[in-house]
């Protein structure tokens, strides 16, 4: 890879909690958060920092410079080409629980999935969000990468231009009495959604928010108990799953129908896939997991062929019908699918 006279950024791509490298990688962008204050000339005010990450990604990275994408201090998810000027866009509004919406486009190159390792221990400075590679070993690195010309002229797809409908509550109440939601059920719920909204907004007033055991009780579980689940299906911190949501009882492996896990805000709730997976291995009758960092909620029913599809996801202060970025639908099936009263369907 020719780097000579270019300058190669290191932009991060999550924390210790999360990891959004796949999201940059599927839609050729790298993104820039938090982005909720808009278009970075329109709110200067809003992303000064000492380090100047906005300013650099905004201003300062430029059409033809090397991107890597990095997670941590030694492990790199991407490498590739800045293609065009800075962008704003809603359509990375909820980045699991991020607002990412400053964007660059990116034609990537290599990634570690198909071509081979990207660990270089302690090689990527921190340096803030955005900063200009200094480590002479992956200099060395990116030089040995050899790509096609096909790789290199690859064209990019435009960015949709997608605004996700905000949907009522009123509207999630007749989705859900259509498809087989008791009315007992769906009243309890939207009662229930307006209360965590008001407990929600205290949290952040104050500053503060719960521990991973406080979420459990006081938002994932009132947002269970709504939807049907009784005291006696539910069982908390049973054989090391948060929540385990059974269809019948006796409470056993066989009568498992749901894992949920559960994480603190701030951590990462897809992520938290695979550990939701593990619990559910070798329980055939399980058939759904949900995610959840209690504002953040993700959706997965078992595929045919035994594999996990995000069917849906929501972010609980601002529900949508959709969330184009997953591919996946919104606030509408992610309830319905975490109804006790879900009937199985084809994935």
């Amino acid at each position: 890879m020719d780097i000579e006279n270019k300058t190669v950024w290191v932009i991060a791509c999550g924390d210790g909690y999360r990891n959004f490298s796949k999201v940059c990688l599927d839609w050729d962008v790298v993104l820039c958060g938090r982005g909720s204050a808009g278009p970075y000339a329109d709110n200067l005010p809003e992303y000064y920092t000492k380090n100047g990450c906005y300013r650099k990604f905004a201003k300062e990275v430029k059409d033809g410079d090397v991107v890597i994408l990095r997670l941590g201090t030694s492990i790199i998810l991407g490498v590739g080409i800045v293609v065009g000027e800075y962008g704003w866009s809603d359509l990375f509004w909820n980045i699991d629980g991020w607002d990412l919406q400053n964007y660059r486009r990116v034609r990537w190159l290599w990634s570690p999935e198909n071509e081979g390792d990207g660990y270089f221990p302690h090689a990527l400075n921190w340096g803030g969000i955005v900063h200009i590679l200094k480590s002479d070993v992956v200099k060395d690195w990116l030089k040995s990468l050899t790509f096609t010309s096909a790789q290199l002229e690859r064209p990019l797809e435009k960015l949709p231009e997608i605004e996700s409908k905000k949907v009522t509550d009123e509207e999630i109440g007749k989705y859900l009495s259509e498809n087989g939601v008791s009315s007992t059920y769906v009243e309890t719920l939207l009662k229930e959604l307006d209360e965590l909204r008001h407990l929600v907004n205290w949290y952040d007033e104050n500053k503060e928010w719960p521990t991973e055991y406080e979420t459990v009780a006081y938002l994932v579980v009132p947002v269970l108990r709504a939807l049907g689940w009784t005291h006696q299906k539910m069982a908390i911190e049973w054989n090391h799953i948060d929540i385990a949501l059974f269809d019948h009882l006796p409470r056993q492996d066989e009568n498992l129908a749901v894992v949920v896990e559960v994480k603190r805000k701030g951590h990462t709730c897809l992520y938290a896939q695979k550990q939701a997976e593990g619990y559910a291995q070798g329980k055939d009758h399980c058939k759904r997991l949900i995610v959840t960092d209690g504002l953040c909620y993700g959706t997965y029913l078992k595929t045919d062929d035994g594999s996990w599809k995000l069917c849906a996801y929501f972010y609980l202060p601002y529900l949508t019908d959709e969330h184009p970025i997953y591919g996946c639908k919104g606030a509408k099936e992610a309830l319905k699918i975490m109804a006790m009263e879900w009937k199985d369907e084809a994935v």
